[in-house]
């Protein structure tokens, strides 16, 4: 069966760079010093406040894959690492390659997909007028899209959503965390032109997923 894995990376747009009413809606509900500090560090959870700045993608049977990623004001020749592509693009390019690669798989593979890098890359890609080439959000139940997030909760059974680290902690699983990178610090690298760091933190955590789909593939998933 052909599959792939991929995640993205995004990365939130300049609070004062925002029309003066879109800051005022955010802020509606903000009452304090903090509170403000944490809708600011929030816009790249959201794709009308953020942008796809990477997405890593692995075939699990073969290894290999790409990371797309954006590298504004940076020339960084296309190279290949260990049988991955590493490809540069403004967000409308990295997505466009997105849609080109997925298109010819039968299933997709992802950690928390549904909740998060599914929707933000269809809104994104509506953005930039870009036609879907699959169906990124199919019955949750098909099998066409795995989600790890909703199997390992067994679709919410285990109310406790834990994250990709928690889980690669459990496993023995190297996380792309363990050298010294989160999630948290994209958008300051982005911001300090660290274009490549953010593309491999990425493709770390497509190489995690996949350890985890095998764990859940082997040990999890009840085959008869």
């Amino acid at each position: 069966m052909s599959r792939i894995i991929f995640d993205i990376e995004t990365s939130g747009k300049d609070f004062d760079s925002l029309e003066k009413s879109t800051q005022e809606y955010l802020l509606r509900w903000a009452e304090t010093e903090d509170d403000i500090k944490d809708v600011k560090e929030s816009l790249s959870f959201y794709p009308l406040t953020g942008e796809v700045i990477t997405i890593g993608l692995l075939n699990p049977d073969t290894d290999k894959g790409a990371v797309y990623f954006q590298s504004p004001e940076t020339q960084i020749a296309p190279f290949e690492e260990n049988g991955i592509k590493f490809e540069t693009g403004t967000e409308k390019e990295i997505l466009e390659k997105f849609w080109n690669t997925v298109k010819s798989y039968r299933e997709i593979i992802t950690f928390n997909g549904r909740g998060f890098d599914c929707p933000f890359i269809l809104i994104r890609s509506a953005v930039h007028k870009i036609k879907p080439t699959k169906d990124l959000m199919p019955n949750r139940y098909n099998g066409s899209h795995i989600d790890l997030m909703d199997q390992l909760t067994f679709y919410g059974a285990s109310r406790r959503r834990f994250s990709l680290d928690m889980w690669c902690k459990t496993f023995g699983i190297k996380s792309p965390k363990e050298d010294g990178i989160t999630g948290y610090d994209v958008k300051n690298l982005f911001a300090d032109k660290r274009y490549l760091d953010i593309a491999r933190y990425c493709l770390g955590d497509v190489r995690a997923t996949k350890e985890l789909f095998g764990y859940w593939e082997n040990y999890i998933k009840f085959n008869p």
